[in-house]
């Protein structure tokens, strides 16, 4: 039941940590409305030029990349309002792991950080965690930068340094992250996470194990300002153990039947989308950002564990239009046209499908065509509107991605 649950969508990620080292995974307010006109396809200026975003100025440089759409979610904070899904998602969390896991006086093991800004520094989200200066996970494509040093945060394993040096051995992160990705139902720039992270020491790790005490966490070998000594394979089961044990309770809970100096530990992350989408039926994640009352009001439940099956909201009809263009030479990132594409059409648009790739014999000129589906969640679209933003979209991909227009 775990194992298939995480599979359908809970984006979950899993691996040992430590408080002295990491092991990297290698891995608007206006609902639906959208203002296609050419200054607002994105918030990037020339070097010099500063952005403001939660009452800090950060000065803009050739990194910056950040689109007006984007900005205008930053601090919703949807896991924190409360009888949104994703708020009952959230507390239903943090109360399994209240009662499931006490600390010695009677207070909760896990504490709970749901208000960290989610600008942070490069270091934060990638040298914290031993990420590569060359790792493909740093790219501008995949992120989105306020400028060389900040960005905002692409997983909240951004703030696990910062908790861990505090001197926290057990704690959940739950916060929006961004990352710059295709479109379609279940795909969008900013997702909400939650991530625990526990450590133990030896003594609480082989406690009431049978001649525990001549179990060790490390084997005999050399030890970094970055790296531990390697694990013993006793310490790693144990460890492996634990964390299953963890998930499953969670997942039950959820679902129903369905290392610090001389420490080692783990930690896992799930996106609250997915597990919602799962648990409440929701069928696109554009939904998560609605203000349709007949939406929200769903979710005002007296009692969070409450079963709930979101009820859809009329069936629009979508809208399809085609769009295509020849390749430039060189610096063509698909999630650029992507990210084009949500701040022209906002969240009017659906889904995105390339559904040609043509090269051409003689000039060896690559085109693509992609079908872009238009349906709001709440109206019936209007030809004249689609057309509209379409035009616009079109002006927009040749101005700012230098292509050449086969429309």
């Amino acid at each position: 039941m775990v194992a298939s649950a995480l599979r359908r969508g809970a984006h979950a990620y899993v691996y040992l940590v430590s408080k002295a080292s990491h092991i990297s995974r290698g891995h608007q307010h206006q609902a639906w409305g959208s203002r296609p006109a050419a200054a607002e396809c994105a918030a990037q200026r020339a070097p010099g030029s500063v952005v403001e975003l939660l009452g800090t100025s950060y000065p803009q440089d050739d990194y910056s990349n950040l689109t007006r759409k984007v900005l205008t979610r930053v601090g919703r904070n949807l896991h924190n309002q409360q009888h949104h899904p994703l708020w009952l998602i959230k507390e239903r969390v943090k109360e399994h792991f209240y009662k499931q896991y006490v600390g010695r006086f009677g207070t909760p093991l896990f504490s709970v950080y749901d208000s960290l800004s989610p600008v942070v520094t490069t270091w934060q989200n990638f040298d914290s965690l031993l990420i590569p200066a060359d790792h493909p996970s740093r790219k501008k494509g995949d992120n989105y930068y306020l400028n060389r040093t900040h960005m905002l945060r692409a997983h909240t394993s951004a703030h696990q340094w910062d908790l861990l040096h505090a001197g926290l051995d057990a704690f959940l992160v739950v916060g929006d992250v961004y990352r710059r990705d295709q479109i379609d139902s279940q795909h969008y720039p900013i997702f909400h996470q939650l991530e625990a992270v526990r450590l133990f020491s030896k003594h609480e790790l082989f406690a009431g194990i049978k001649d525990g005490d001549s179990l060790q966490l490390f084997e005999q070998s050399s030890r970094s300002a970055q790296k531990q000594e390697t694990h013993t394979m006793e310490a790693v089961k144990f460890v492996e153990f634990d964390l299953k044990q963890t998930l499953t309770r969670l997942v039950a809970h959820l679902f129903g039947d369905a290392g610090a100096q001389d420490r080692i530990g783990w930690a896992f992350g799930l996106g609250l989308e997915r597990l919602a989408m799962i648990l409440y039926d929701i069928p696109d994640i554009r939904l998560f950002w609605s203000e349709d009352e007949r939406f929200l009001k769903q979710f005002r439940v007296s009692n969070m564990n409450q079963k709930v099956k979101f009820q859809p909201l009329s069936k629009y009809p979508p809208m399809i239009n085609d769009i295509s263009f020849w390749l430039p030479s060189e610096n063509y990132a698909e999630n650029d046209f992507y990210d084009l594409v949500r701040t022209i059409g906002g969240d009017l648009v659906e889904k995105v499908d390339l559904i040609d790739k043509f090269e051409h014999p003689k000039t060896h000129k690559t085109s693509h065509c992609y079908r872009i589906t238009y349906r709001h969640m709440e109206r019936t679209l209007s030809q004249r509107e689609v057309r509209h933003i379409h035009q616009a979209l079109q002006e927009a991909v040749v101005q700012r991605l230098g292509v050449e227009g086969r429309f």
